[in-house]
C-alpha cells in the first residue's frame, strides 16, 4: 500500500513528501461533498472494522508495561472506536473551513480585494503512543484540503498501520489520492527528514510528552505549533462551593489521568483546609497519591489513607502526572494562587472554583492560558467538547492558533485582488 512503510530501516523520504504535495494539490480542487461522503463512510468502515483494529492494537499492548502511563492512551476499545467514529461523523457535517471570504473590500481605484480562507497543503504530525490521533488528523485534515505526514511511536505501530489501511481503502474506493495520508516509519531518522522537509511540508505538529515537543521545536527547520503538554491547576478560593468542588475535582483528576486536560495540582485557599478531606474524599476510592505541602498534609493526616497521603517535594509542582497523582498547595491569597500557576503551569487550562463573581473575573482576566474555567472540569478541554467537531491537538502557543485545534485552524489564507486593466502610478 501506498505511503506505509512496514520495513524499520533507514530510507529516503523525500518521494513521499512529494506524493503529499502532489495529493495536497489533487484535494484542493476536489467538491466538498465528496469529501463528506468519504468522511462518513470512514466512520461506517471504523465500525465495520472494530474487531481487525482491536486486535492489531492488542499486538502493541503486549508490548507495553500496563503500568507505564502512556498505556491508556494506547488502548483502542470497540466503544473508544465507536467514539472516534461518532468525531468524525462530526467533522462531516461541519461547515466547510475553506473559500470562506474573511474580508472583502473595493479600494478607490476600483480594486476589489478579498482575503479567504485556504488549507496550508502539507501538515506533519508527530505524536507518541496515541493511535486515536491517526483516525482524527486524517479526518481534520481531509475535510481542510491538506495532505497529512504521519509520524506516530513505535509504541503504536501496528495499531497505525491498521487504521492507515483503513484509511486508503476508503479514499480509493472514492476516488481520492491515497497519498493525502502517508504514515512514516517509526525510526529517529525518518522524524528528522520530516522535521528538515522545508520544500515539501508546510507546518508540522508534534502531540505528546514535553520532551516530544522540545525536541521538534528545537530540530525543525519549518513552522511548529506546539500542543501536549498540560500541567492543569484548580484554585479552591474561599468562596468556592464544597459540593462543586468535591466532584468537580475528582472528575478532573479521575476520568481520564492519561491525558493532558487532566487535573495535576490543586491549589487550596488556606481558610478552606478544614474542607479538604472531603475536596478529595472522593479521590481515595480511585487510590489517587496525594503530594500534599505542609500545611495540607497536617490537614489530611489521619482523615485521607496514609498509604496515599506524602509530603510534597519541589518536584510535586510543575509535574504532569499523566496518573493517580496529584499535588496540593495552600495559599494564604487568590494573589498567591495566581503567582503559583503563573509559575508551574503550562498554559493549557486552568479552573477556579468560587462563588464570587468579582474573584472569577479576574481570575479570567489574570491566568494566562488557553483555556480557563470557572466551576467546572477542567476535563472539557477537547475539540469535541468545544463543538469543533474532533482536534489534532490542544495549543499552548498564542500564534496563530490557541486551545483545541481544528478545522479553522488548519486553515490559513491568501488574498484575491480583482483589477479591471488597473495599473499603480
Amino acid at each position: 500500500m501506498t505511503g506505509i512503510i512496514q520495513n524499520n530501516y533507514r530510507m529516503d523520504c523525500e518521494p513521499l513528501f512529494k506524493d503529499a504535495v502532489k495529493a495536497s494539490r489533487n484535494l484542493s480542487v476536489l467538491d466538498p461533498d465528496i469529501i463528506n461522503t468519504t468522511l462518513l463512510m470512514v466512520a461506517e468502515a471504523a465500525i465495520e472494522n472494530i474487531d481487525f483494529i482491536v486486535a492489531e492494537n492488542s499486538k502493541d499492548l503486549l508490548l507495553m508495561d500496563d503500568s507505564d502511563p502512556s498505556y491508556d492512551r494506547l488502548v483502542l476499545t470497540a466503544d473508544r472506536i465507536k467514539g472516534i467514529a461518532a468525531d468524525i461523523r462530526n467533522v462531516a457535517e461541519m461547515a466547510d473551513p475553506l473559500n470562506r471570504v474573511l474580508i472583502q473590500n473595493i479600494i478607490p481605484n476600483g480594486l476589489r480585494i478579498s482575503r479567504i480562507s485556504v488549507p496550508f497543503g502539507v501538515i506533519g504530525v508527530i505524536y507518541e503512543a496515541r493511535p486515536n490521533v491517526t483516525f482524527d488528523v486524517s479526518s481534520l485534515c481531509l475535510k481542510s484540503g491538506n495532505a497529512c505526514i504521519l509520524k506516530g511511536g513505535s509504541d503504536a505501530i501496528n495499531s497505525n498501520k491498521a487504521i492507515v489501511e483503513l484509511l486508503k481503502t476508503v479514499f480509493k474506493n472514492n476516488g481520492i489520492d491515497q497519498n493525502v495520508v502517508t504514515l512514516l516509519p517509526a525510526g529517529r531518522d525518518e522524524t528528522m527528514q520530516l522535521l528538515n522537509a522545508r520544500q515539501y511540508v508546510d507546518l508540522v505538529i508534534p502531540r505528546g510528552s514535553r520532551s516530544l515537543i522540545d525536541f521538534v521545536r528545537e530540530n525543525a527547520n519549518i513552522p511548529v505549533i506546539e500542543t501536549g503538554a498540560g500541567i492543569c491547576h484548580t484554585y479552591f478560593d474561599e468562596f468556592g462551593d464544597k459540593e462543586k468542588g468535591r466532584n468537580i475535582i475528582f472528575n478532573a483528576k479521575t476520568r481520564r489521568v492519561s491525558v493532558c486536560n487532566a487535573l495535576d495540582c490543586l491549589i487550596i485557599h488556606e481558610s478552606r483546609l478544614k474542607d479538604i478531606d472531603y475536596l478529595v474524599g472522593l479521590c481515595s476510592d480511585s487510590e489517587v497519591l496525594i503530594y500534599a505541602d505542609e500545611k495540607a498534609y497536617k490537614a489530611l493526616e489521619g482523615k485521607y489513607p496514609s498509604e496515599l497521603l506524602q509530603k510534597a517535594t519541589n518536584d510535586s509542582f510543575g509535574t504532569e502526572f499523566l496518573s493517580y497523582k496529584m499535588s496540593v498547595k495552600t495559599v494564604n491569597y487568590f494573589d498567591e494562587a495566581l503567582l503559583h500557576i503563573s509559575e508551574f503551569g503550562s498554559k493549557h487550562s486552568e479552573a477556579i472554583i468560587s462563588e464570587d463573581i468579582s474573584r472569577i473575573k479576574m481570575f479570567y482576566k489574570l491566568v494566562d492560558a488557553a483555556s480557563v474555567y470557572s466551576n467546572a472540569s477542567t476535563a472539557f478541554t477537547d475539540g469535541a467538547q468545544f463543538g469543533l467537531g474532533a482536534e489534532i491537538g490542544i495549543s499552548t502557543q498564542k500564534l496563530h492558533a490557541r486551545g483545541p485545534m481544528a478545522l479553522e485552524a488548519l486553515t490559513t489564507y491568501k488574498w484575491i485582488v480583482e483589477g479591471d486593466g488597473n495599473v499603480r502610478l
